[in-house]
């Protein structure tokens, strides 16, 4: 397992920000944020596309500067001091963007010489971060012979290089199959483990359901709801969710509504949530040609519920 300094256990958030905003002429994309992650922490940002979470990442990371509002990273106030924190911090970004035209292990020790480290200095980091995304024996390979769930993994490998305290992950599994995202995730799940602080943005409510001990959801440039993942179901939606679809779906709003307390009919689709079961149950059984699916609620429930079904381009 990779090792992590000692420094990431300090007691003081890693970010903290304060009545954050940022203004491009007359919008306000980011409207006073207020918002800490805690040390060893896997901190999600979820919201619709637009929401302000791209324009977060990167006030944090100084490429941004805020209009208002005070954000200090690792200890550093930004962007006052962003380059001295992010010598500190490792980032993936959202598309990969390895050099083509070099080779597995020349994309390390390029990226390694932007933090001044030396080849010869970071010639054992670099065989340990290849055995850590499992990409040792393919170090003199051309990124063009790389499998999608590869080049992942390299961009992980390389946002490791100078041995960050905070890993910022912009949709570390978007476009990969079932195999290469669970071993993206075993990969965070040992960054987290060696003390490593994260923040992921993510579109996958398991990923963020998995990974994240907390996660805030941010809409129109607002933090709306700031928990855990369980907590925020608990709060924000009943505990039981049936879903019935078809045609009969309509005619048994007014009633399932009844039954359950709250009912939603989203195109031929009825959600209909309930603290209780069993009354649902026991009135759908008796209509054995409705089709219907009973499930505990998630946050993809949560998530639509504080955001709207409304599409974002």
């Amino acid at each position: 397992m990779l090792e992590s300094g000692s420094s990431v256990q300090r007691k003081a958030p890693v970010v903290e920000a304060e009545g954050l905003r940022k203004r491009y002429a007359d919008r306000e994309v980011i409207c006073g944020v207020d918002l800490q992650v805690q040390p060893g922490e896997c901190f999600g940002l979820l919201g619709p596309n637009g929401a302000g979470k791209t324009t977060l990442l990167r006030m944090m990371l100084g490429l941004t500067e805020p209009s208002a509002g005070s954000l200090r990273v690792l200890g550093h106030p930004i962007p006052a001091e962003a380059r001295r924190a992010r010598e500190r911090i490792g980032v993936v970004p959202q598309l990969d963007n390895l050099d083509p035209d070099f080779t597995v292990q020349e994309n390390l020790v390029t990226y390694a010489s932007y933090f001044g480290l030396k080849q010869a200095a970071v010639s054992s980091r670099i065989r340990e971060l290849l055995a850590f995304a499992r990409l040792d024996g393919r170090s003199d390979a051309a990124i063009s012979a790389l499998s999608g769930g590869m080049k992942r993994r390299l961009s992980l490998a390389r946002a490791l290089i100078n041995d960050p305290e905070l890993v910022v992950l912009d949709e570390p599994s978007t476009g990969l199959d079932p195999q290469a995202r669970q071993h993206i995730w075993q990969r965070l799940f040992g960054l987290l483990d060696s003390g490593r602080t994260l923040i992921l943005t993510t579109h996958y409510m398991e990923e963020a359901e998995r990974l994240c001990d907390r996660l805030a959801i941010v809409d129109a440039g607002l933090i709306v709801a700031c928990d855990t993942p369980r907590a925020l179901v608990s709060r924000h939606i009943e505990p039981h969710v049936f879903e019935l679809r078809g045609s009969d779906a309509g005619r048994w709003q007014q009633r399932g509504a009844g039954l359950a307390g709250r009912a939603e009919l989203v195109g031929d689709t009825l959600l209909l949530y309930a603290h209780d079961p069993d009354p649902l149950h026991h009135s759908l059984g008796t209509e054995p040609g409705l089709r219907y699916w009973h499930r505990p609620a998630s946050l993809e429930d949560v998530f639509l519920k504080l955001t709207g079904r409304d599409l974002r381009d």
